[in-house]
């Protein structure tokens, strides 16, 4: 049997399958695949093809024409929307690619580090998964004013630049983490050192996460570690357990004053209002009575002087005119009048309005009890309307001459 009978090796034959056989057949493959023409029919000797160290070249260069497009395709990579690639050409920074299809040299010459830009990383300080978990060495810190308070909180970061991130940090994540935890340590414990206890413990706690998530940036920035501080939460502000108590006392008192505060702030504004108001009143009714006063007195100078003047002409006549025109408006101001007869021990009382309606023309007399009993005592009734008729006609009749006078 020949050593090329194909044959050789099947069916129970003696030895092992031939080496050279398989070798053929699958450089025969190989050529097919690649468009190589087969050999002419009827020729079975060997050729420079189909003999062992043909067969041999034939298949390793095979084999290296699948290694190599297979290294070759071991450079492409896919990028997605959220991450950025960073190529690093012999472990050196080479070039950031973004979203979508890339190819780099396959490896050992360069490969690519794949960052997630938008993943939110967490770090707590001061506990760990819950607030029961406290870490004291990490939490305790001083205010302003010397008290010692109980602070919580987490900070919640991202990557804005991924070549920052991969050769600024020595172990990239883990590393990261341990730095922003330290600059949120650093921070926090600076901008409660400048704020006073109740401010923090209060109404304080938006400002303080405000301010430091500005510091914490401030200080990874410096480092340029290539990341974005996204938020700081405050979960827990506390005094320490041992003066809880008395912090609590305090927080009290500070509400009952603030509770104070407000009421007399609102009584004020109820009471003020209304004292203004009566003080403007009172002025304006001050500023009318003065003007009223002012006016009235300067009447009365003026005229004052105008009876001086007609005084100086008639003195006589007008001074019995001033008489009557006093007694008459004092006379006309009362309805009784009580006369002191000389020689006499009664008292004569006039009442002036019922003896008026009495002589009054067509008016039909009334009985008075006090005129009755007046009328009694004295029985002068008569003479005593006929006196006040007389003084009447008397002042008529002086008004009168004194007014011919000044015409005069």
């Amino acid at each position: 049997m020949s050593q090329y009978d194909p044959n050789r090796g099947r069916g129970g034959n003696d030895g092992p399958p031939d080496l050279d056989e398989i070798f053929r057949r699958l450089n025969q493959k190989l050529s097919r695949l690649l468009g190589a023409k087969p050999p002419a029919a009827g020729n079975n000797g060997p050729t420079p093809e189909t003999s062992p160290s043909g067969l041999f070249r034939g298949g390793a260069l095979a084999v290296v024409g699948v290694v190599a497009a297979l290294w070759l395709a071991s450079g492409f990579y896919v990028v997605d929307a959220r991450e950025e690639g960073v190529v690093l050409r012999l472990g050196s920074y080479s070039r950031t690619t973004g979203p979508g299809l890339g190819w780099h040299l396959p490896y050992p010459f360069e490969k690519v580090e794949i960052v997630n830009l938008t993943e939110v990383r967490s770090i707590e300080v001061g506990y760990r998964g819950s607030a029961k978990n406290r870490i004291p060495e990490e939490s305790l810190m001083l205010t302003d004013d010397q008290n010692i308070i109980d602070v919580q909180f987490s900070v919640q970061y991202d990557i804005k630049d991924a070549k920052a991130f991969l050769f600024n940090n020595a172990a990239q994540e883990k590393d990261a983490k341990d730095i922003v935890k330290q600059a949120a340590e650093t921070a926090i414990r600076e901008v409660v050192g400048r704020n006073k206890v109740d401010f923090v413990l209060n109404e304080g706690r938006t400002q303080i996460a405000a301010d430091t998530q500005l510091l914490i940036q401030q200080i990874v920035d410096r480092y340029n570690l290539g990341v974005r501080i996204a938020k700081v939460n405050i979960n827990d502000v506390q005094p320490p357990q041992a003066v809880s108590s008395a912090f609590d006392d305090a927080v009290k008192a500070g509400q009952d004053k603030e509770k104070l505060r407000n009421e007399g702030q609102a009584y004020a504004n109820d009471v003020i209002p209304k004292a203004r108001g009566l003080a403007s009143r009172l002025m304006e009714e001050a500023e009318g009575y003065r003007q009223r006063v002012v006016d009235n007195a300067e009447g009365d100078a003026s005229r004052f002087t105008s009876v001086l003047s007609q005084y100086g002409q008639a003195p006589k006549v007008m001074r019995d005119r001033m008489y009557y025109d006093m007694m008459q408006q004092v006379m006309s101001n009362t309805s009784k009048v009580v006369v002191d007869q000389k020689g006499g021990g009664n008292l004569l009382y006039l009442p002036l309005d019922k003896l008026m309606q009495q002589a009054a023309p067509g008016s039909a007399p009334t009985p008075s009890p006090s005129a009755g009993q007046a009328s009694t005592a004295t029985g002068k009734q008569p003479d005593a309307v006929a006196t006040v008729r007389n003084g009447r006609d008397l002042t008529d009749r002086t008004g009168r001459a004194a007014e011919t006078a000044k015409e005069e």
